[in-house]
């Protein structure tokens, strides 16, 4: 047996399977996919966090502040663990005045981790918790069980995209509950993003859809009932889209602010690109009307963990599967996964 088996071979499961062999651990990695990397791989790859911690807190106001604390006062040092590794960021910034972090090539920072995470077995879930035996679980939240959606998030859950990898179904939390580890807030909250509503969305065009310009626009479902946002990276917009007939609503955008920049690129090139990957794009005096449909990425309730990512007795749990981090807004879940992860094999082994 293993002294530590770890669910999920995403950013929370590589990192807690690799600090765990630092500590002298044999382990073995149990994937549901036909890859490691996860959702990790399908991201953008900036690891961050706010600058301040009074920041963190007001936007994201609903979460375990003690929880919080951890990834905030951690993540520097987790990110140097990374480059001891051999993971060296693309790019040492986050393009956000108010965040701190670094870019990753996800590619590059998978294999970087692969290679010191020991067994990883793929195409194999983690079906029953061993007795005897440490377990991480890091199996990516429940995003991919529509079932899971609808009870808790919203009964258009059969329309939303599911935007991140298909194996993140909610095995780690029906494990833990089996445990009798509890639910943290925010069961109902999710991070995603609103999507050129195109025909086929493929993975590779999950970043590339992605209409980030809602506060740049008119915002309205399909009936014309507008909606403001409010969250500065459209959380609020995505998760009440979700909620909206055929999870879809419109952007109405005026033409003088298609060149404002969205990240590196103008809310002209992304509508562009929407465009000609076949989703509604009208002209009307003036203006252009995208239609969007909702995009799911994590959730972001979960299982309940302390301090020190424990679940219950002799279980752990990190990354997407813990919920109470990102309640009420938004923070980095590649962050909350790495520092998570890490710590979880740290105190698997104290």
């Amino acid at each position: 047996m293993p002294d530590l088996v770890v669910a999920g071979a995403g950013m929370a499961g590589l990192a807690a399977a690799a600090r765990a062999r630092e500590l002298g651990a044999d382990v073995t990695v149990l994937e549901k996919g036909d890859r490691a990397g996860g959702s990790m791989l399908l991201s953008s790859g900036v690891i961050w966090r706010y600058r301040e911690w009074e920041r963190f807190r007001a936007e994201c106001p609903g979460g375990d502040p003690a929880l919080q604390r951890v990834v905030w006062e951690r993540l520097d040092d987790d990110l140097g663990w990374l480059a001891s590794l051999g993971a060296q960021p693309s790019v040492v910034d986050t393009g956000n005045p108010d965040t701190a972090g670094a870019r990753f090539d996800t590619r590059e920072l998978t294999q970087s981790l692969v290679t010191r995470a020991g067994e990883i077995r793929l195409r194999e879930p983690l079906t029953e918790l061993p007795e005897g035996v440490p377990v991480v679980l890091a199996t990516g939240g429940f995003q991919g069980d529509r079932g899971l959606v609808a009870d808790h998030i919203t009964p258009e859950a059969p329309n939303i995209v599911l935007r991140s990898n298909p194996w993140s179904s909610g095995d780690g939390l029906r494990l833990a509950l089996g445990r009798g580890a509890a639910l943290s807030q925010g069961m109902d909250e999710f991070y995603g993003r609103n999507l050129a509503a195109a025909p086929r969305i493929t993975e590779e065009e999950f970043v590339p859809l992605a209409q980030v310009y809602a506060r740049s626009a008119r915002v309205e479902n399909l009936a014309g009932e507008p909606y403001e946002a409010k969250n500065w990276a459209e959380i609020d917009v995505v998760q009440w889209t979700a909620r909206q007939r055929g999870a879809r609503a419109c952007y109405i955008v005026s033409d003088d602010v298609l060149d404002r920049p969205v990240y590196d690129r103008t809310i002209r090139s992304v509508i562009e690109a929407a465009r000609r990957a076949g989703a509604p794009v009208e002209r009307r005096d003036g203006e252009t009307v995208v239609e969007v449909v909702a995009g799911i990425t994590a959730t972001l309730g979960g299982i309940k963990i302390d301090e020190r990512a424990r679940a219950a007795d002799g279980l752990y749990a990190a990354g997407v599967d813990v919920g109470g981090i990102s309640t009420g807004g938004w923070s980095s879940a590649l962050a909350s996964a790495l520092v998570l992860g890490k710590l979880a094999a740290e105190s698997a082994f104290s």
